[in-house]
C-alpha cells in the first residue's frame, strides 16, 4: 500500500472503541477481529506479446454472519491483504449499518491496469475469477465493482462462472450491465447515498444542500455522480480534483459540463478539461478548500494528522472507503467537526447491490423510480439510527455507525450460536 500504518489496525481501533461504547464484553465481539478466510492466488495471464505473467490475487471474507459475503474487486499495483481484508470487514459494518442480509467481502489483484491491454484484462479478470470461483456463489459470495474494475469485467466473471458451474449464474455479482441482469440505478447509486448522507447531515444542523460551498476530492464514479447531484440540488462545488490534478472556482464550477466531458471521453481526466473558468491547482489542495462540506472520493488514509489541522470544511462525507486516519478523527471532533463516515456514507452502492442481487434471485426487475426509492429509505433510515446512537453516548458519527453495525452482527452471532 505504501502507508506505514495498518488499515486494519485502524479497523480494529474503531471496533474496540464502539464495543467499548455498548458495554460488550470482549467474548461477545471477538469474531469480528478476525476474517473468517482469507484466499491467496496466483493469476498466470498470457499477454499479448506471448508472455506469461503472475500477477497476485486475493479474495477475503471476513464475516458471513448476517448472510453471505459481499463485496468489490479492485484492480491497483498497491493492493496488499492487509487493504483487501480491512476493506472486507468495512463491507461487513457497512452492509449491517443499512440493514441488509451481506456479510462483508472484498477482493484484488495486484495489478495497474492502465498497462494492460482490453484482451489481458478479459484474461487476467477470466483466470482470477477462476481461482476463486470455489469461495464464490450466489448464496455465498457476491464480488462487485470497485477501483479499475466496471460492468465489463462483471460481465467477463458471470460468463467464467457460468461456464464452470454449467449454469446462468447472473447473481454471482452485482454491477453487472442491464443486458445481464444488472439494476437501474446501480451506477449512481454510491454517489447517490453520498448525496443523500450529506443532505440529511446538513438537515440536522438547519441547512440544506442549496447555497452550501463543496468540494469534492475524486471525480469517478462516486464523487462525480456524487458532485452532480448536489450540483443539481443547489449546492455550490468551488473545488474537485481526480489523479492528473484539481480546480477551483470560487464562484462555482460548471460540474454538469465537466461531469459530461468525463464521461464522454474515457480515460480522460480534469488535466485534460479547458472549458470554462477556473484555476488549476495540485490536487491534495482539495482537502484544504474554503468549504462548508468536503466529500473525499478517492484513496484511503488522505485526512492524517499530517494535514487534518488545513481541513477548513465543518462536514466530511466520506464517499471513499477509509479516507481518514483515527488520529485525524480525533482531531476533526475536537475542531467541532463532523464526519460522515465510510461504512453509511457510501453504502448506498451496496444497497443498491442488494437490490440487484434480488432482482436477479427472482428474474422480476424494478425501474429506476423504484430503485432510488428504496434506495432513499434505507439511508435515511441508516442515518436516522446512526444520528440517535452517536447523540446518546455524545460521540462521533463514526463511532453511532460502529455501534449501529456491530450491534446488528453480535445479536445476530447470539441467535445463531457458534458452530460446532
Amino acid at each position: 500500500m505504501g502507508n506505514q500504518v495498518s488499515l486494519y489496525d485502524n479497523m480494529l481501533k474503531s471496533l474496540e472503541q464502539a464495543a467499548s461504547l455498548l458495554g460488550l464484553e470482549e467474548q461477545e465481539y471477538i469474531t469480528l477481529r478476525y476474517p473468517e478466510r482469507e484466499l491467496k492466488v496466483s493469476v498466470p495471464v498470457t499477454m499479448d506479446n506471448g508472455a506469461i505473467q503472475v500477477f497476485e490475487g486475493y479474495r477475503v471474507q471476513h464475516s458471513s454472519v448476517r448472510g453471505p459475503c459481499k463485496g468489490g474487486i479492485r484492480y491497483h499495483q498497491d493492493v496488499c491483504l492487509d487493504e483487501v481484508r480491512t476493506l472486507a470487514a468495512w463491507m461487513s459494518f457497512k452492509c449491517a449499518v443499512v440493514g441488509i442480509p451481506y456479510g462483508g467481502g472484498k477482493g484484488g489483484v495486484t495489478v495497474d491496469p492502465t498497462q494492460l491491454s482490453k484482451t489481458e484484462l478479459e484474461r487476467l479478470t477470466r483466470r482470477f475469477t477462476a481461482m476463486i470461483a470455489p469461495i464464490i456463489g450466489p448464496l455465498k459470495d457476491i464480488p462487485a465493482p470497485d477501483m479499475n474494475t466496471n460492468g465489463q469485467t462483471m460481465a467477463w466473471i458471470v460468463d467464467t462462472y457460468s461456464q464452470l458451474t454449467g449454469q446462468s449464474a447472473p447473481g454471482v455479482v452485482t454491477g453487472k450491465p442491464i443486458e445481464l441482469g444488472g439494476s437501474l440505478g446501480r451506477a449512481e447509486a454510491t454517489g447517490r447515498g453520498v448525496m443523500i448522507t450529506t443532505r440529511e447531515l446538513l438537515a440536522r444542523m438547519g441547512k440544506t444542500i442549496k447555497g452550501t460551498r463543496f468540494a469534492v476530492q475524486g471525480m469517478g464514479n462516486v464523487g462525480g455522480t456524487a458532485a452532480k447531484l448536489i450540483h443539481e440540488a443547489g449546492g455550490i462545488v468551488v473545488a474537485i480534483s481526480d489523479a492528473s490534478g484539481g480546480m477551483k472556482n470560487d464562484n462555482g464550477l460548471d460540474i454538469t459540463a465537466i461531469c459530461h466531458y468525463l464521461s464522454t471521453h474515457p480515460g480522460k481526466l480534469l488535466d485534460t478539461y479547458t472549458e470554462g473558468t477556473f484555476t488549476r491547482m495540485p490536487g491534495g489542495e482539495v482537502l484544504e478548500a474554503d468549504v462548508d462540506v468536503l466529500v473525499p472520493a478517492a484513496m484511503e488514509n488522505q485526512i492524517r494528522a499530517d494535514n487534518a489541522h488545513k481541513i477548513c470544511a465543518t462536514y466530511i462525507v466520506e464517499g471513499a472507503n477509509g479516507p481518514t486516519s483515527p488520529e485525524a478523527d480525533e482531531i476533526l471532533a475536537k475542531a467541532g467537526k463532523y464526519v460522515a463516515p465510510d461504512i453509511l456514507a457510501n453504502a448506498g452502492g451496496v444497497a443498491v447491490s442488494y437490490f440487484e442481487w434480488v432482482q436477479n434471485l427472482q428474474n422480476f426487475y424494478w425501474t429506476v423510480e423504484e430503485v432510488n426509492t428504496r434506495l432513499e429509505a434505507i439511508m435515511v433510515s441508516a442515518f436516522t439510527d446512526v444520528w440517535e446512537k452517536a447523540t446518546s453516548k455524545n460521540t462521533t458519527l463514526r463511532l453511532g455507525a460502529y455501534m449501529s453495525a456491530i450491534a446488528r452482527i453480535v445479536s445476530a452471532q447470539k441467535i445463531k450460536g457458534m458452530f460446532p
